[in-house]
């Protein structure tokens, strides 16, 4: 038995692949192939584009998915929720959809949207979105360089992507308010989930990938220390958890291994060397399993 699982193709595709590495799956695949390969004999493995995922995952054909929660709520999908995958320095970031407007526009709230013309790729979410702040205006699906539709005076205003707002910034684009943020999301289908292999697969999929990010940014740090320095040291240790303190053959010294935040290293080594350390070992770490 195998569970059919879909990566996204696109922006996402990059930081997906990463984590998916990280966390201990080898993915190579071809340009022009949407079929990739992976090391593993029970996930068959698709690419598509984000915004189908959830819509394919909810109807069945595929067991579960990595897309963005914007496109889960675009296509109103009924599935289950396993986890968010979030961290920023992979690629996987917390993005907003924002209605933007020329700088020069006289809109500046919703509200001033009414009768007006709005460009999006988010139809649905916008739509929702006017309704519940009572706002009738026209949404048009757009196919792409949605900022030069406005640009050109072919519509109003855009419900655009962005995580900064740099770019629309560089369009001469005044962001006037945010319609939703979205987080990467390992979704699955709801009766997929009810069978006790692909329940256990997908699980066990989620503690790796979440294990992979959970390890971005942070270092092991081990040292031996004398016992009678030992609560020196372990008041400097900004750990994630308890140190793990261990007995070495020599009765008076011990070894003490963490997990610390990797940009504390430069300042805390030299402390600890101070405060008595020796030995003192930093290194990588590809899961952290809490």
């Amino acid at each position: 038995m195998k569970i059919k699982l879909a990566i996204p193709k696109g922006s996402l595709q990059e930081a997906t692949l990463k984590i998916f590495n990280k966390a201990g799956f080898n993915i190579s695949f071809d340009e022009r192939s949407y079929f990739p390969s992976i090391d593993d004999e029970e996930i068959e493995l698709v690419m598509l584009r984000a915004q189908e995922i959830s819509k394919y995952v909810e109807s069945g054909v595929l067991d579960c998915g990595v897309t963005g929660g914007d496109w889960v709520a675009e296509n109103s999908s009924e599935v289950k929720v396993i986890t968010d995958l979030l961290y920023a320095k992979r690629g996987l970031r917390k993005v907003r959809w924002v209605l933007a407007v020329p700088e020069g526009s006289k809109i500046r709230s919703v509200k001033d949207c009414s009768g007006k013309r709005i460009a999006t790729e988010l139809v649905n979410v916008t739509k929702k979105y006017l309704k519940k702040k009572k706002v009738k205006a026209e949404v048009e699906f757009s196919w792409g360089a949605t900022e030069a539709k406005i640009g050109t005076g072919l519509v109003d205003a855009i419900v655009e992507l962005t995580e900064t707002g740099s770019s629309l910034k560089a369009n001469k684009l005044r962001i006037v308010e945010t319609i939703c943020q979205s987080v990467t999301k390992l979704i699955a289908n709801k009766d997929s989930y009810k069978n006790k292999f692909k329940k256990d697969k997908i699980d066990n999929l989620k503690l790796l990938l979440t294990g992979a990010l959970g390890s971005e940014g942070v270092v092991g740090l081990k040292m031996n220390v004398r016992k009678k320095s030992l609560g020196r040291i372990i008041r400097l240790l900004p750990a994630l958890m308890k140190p793990t303190i261990s007995q070495l053959s020599d009765k008076e010294w011990c070894d003490v291994d963490t997990v610390i935040d990797e940009k504390l290293v430069r300042t805390l080594i030299p402390k600890l060397k101070k405060a008595g350390a020796q030995g003192i070992v930093e290194y990588p770490l590809n899961k952290v399993i809490e």
